[in-house]
Formats: C-alpha cells, structure tokens, sequence
C-alpha cells in the first residue's frame, strides 16, 4: 500500500509543477531513482523513446511505465491518475473563473514569468537526456562512447544541410535505429 500512496505523491507532484507538458516532466523523472527503486536514471532515455514513438503525451506515458515497473497494473494507473489530477484541477477551477481570469494583471504577470521557468525546465531536460543518452551505458556507469558521439556530430551536420532539413522525422528515426542495430550502441 505504501508504494501506492508514494507513487500518488511523486507523480501528483510532477504533474503540480512540471507546467509545459511532457518535456517539462522529464528533470523530475530523473530525480525520482535517488528517492525510489522504480527504475534506473538510464531508462529515463528508454522510457522517453517509447513515449515518443507511441499515441498520448510523454508525461503520461512516462508516468505509466514508471507506476508499472513500481507496482505493476494499479501502480501505472496511480502514477498516470496522479500525473493528471493536478491538471484536471486547475482546468475546472479556470473554466469556473474563466473570464476574470484571463484578464487578471497578476495572472498576467506570473505567465510572464512562468515561461522562462518552463524553458529551463525543457533546457534541464534536454542537457540531462543528451547527458544519459550519449555518457551512460545501461548499467549507469559513465563512458565516453567515441563511435556515437561521432554519429551524433554527423548527424547534427547533416540535420542542418538545407535540402535535408526538408526529409521528415521519420527518416532520421529510421537511420538511428539502423545505424544502432549496425553499431550494437
């Protein structure tokens, strides 16, 4: 019963203060292994492949695999819940006061300054995945993979060449995973 009640609490916190969706999630979700045994920082950049690749929010998806590997079933259903509630909330308290809302200086203002804490948190969350992704093999132990910071370089040259900026995601999804399954990365 206790790994439900802390599974509520971490994920109903997430979903409280990681304002800007999905990526916003992510600096929490590499937090969560030094509390809990849930699952290792590594699988963060596992679970964000998978919920990129599948229909639905990364939160959302994160947060069900996560409650899952906790507690199974009803562990996914009470991270997701959880992950949502605050949400849920806030919509039915805006949709009650929604014309004084919106018009409010104050509301006004903390927007004005919710935006640059969000874009830290999405800076946050993109230093730590590429850290992950890239200097920590599945065990969790550091290295300096020189045959995949290579691809990511020509990859990154590549990316910004005109004519292929134009070739859609799909494409460059594709061609990692080929050049992973050639490289054994």
């Amino acid at each position: 019963m206790r790994v439900y009640l802390e599974l509520f609490i971490e994920f109903f916190q997430i979903g409280l203060f990681a304002i800007g969706g999905g990526p916003a999630t992510i600096p929490f979700l590499m937090d969560i292994p030094k509390r809990h045994d849930w699952y290792k920082v590594s699988d963060v950049a596992n679970m964000l492949a998978v919920s990129e690749s599948t229909p639905g929010p990364i939160g959302i998806n994160m947060a069900t695999y996560a409650g899952y590997n906790a507690a199974g079933i009803l562990g996914g259903i009470v991270a997701t819940f959880s992950l949502v509630l605050p949400s849920l909330i806030v919509i039915i308290l805006i949709a009650k006061l929604l014309d004084n809302f919106s018009k409010n200086k104050y509301v006004q203002g903390s927007f004005g300054l919710i935006r640059p804490a969000v874009t830290g948190l999405i800076a946050t969350a993109v230093y730590g995945i590429f850290q992950t992704a890239l200097f920590y093999d599945t065990e969790g132990k550091f290295q300096i993979p020189v045959v995949l910071l290579v691809v990511v370089a020509v990859y990154f040259a590549l990316m910004n060449v005109k004519f292929l900026k134009k070739l859609h995601p799909a494409f460059w999804i594709f061609c990692g995973a080929v050049m992973g399954i050639v490289f054994k990365m």
